[in-house]
């Protein structure tokens, strides 16, 4: 299992349930966390199947939000 960890803009629980669809239903993605308490509203991905960086960041950007790999 890999871990991506991604800093977002991803700020507030109306933010999350808007990108909780996209990224339960992306694949590969076994479980996922925002720690919206951070500055940098650190989104944290435990991928299985292959999963790339660019997945998550393409999906959450058709969301309209923003995701740099760190």
């Amino acid at each position: 299992m890999e871990t991506l960890k991604f800093k977002t803009n991803i700020k507030c629980g109306g933010c999350i349930a808007a990108v909780t669809p996209t990224l339960n239903t992306l694949d590969g993605v076994a479980k996922w966390n925002v720690d919206t308490a951070n500055p940098d509203k650190i989104l944290t991905v435990e991928s299985g199947d292959g999963l790339t960086s660019d997945e998550v960041i393409g999906a959450l950007k058709i969301k309209g939000y923003h995701a740099e790999k760190i």
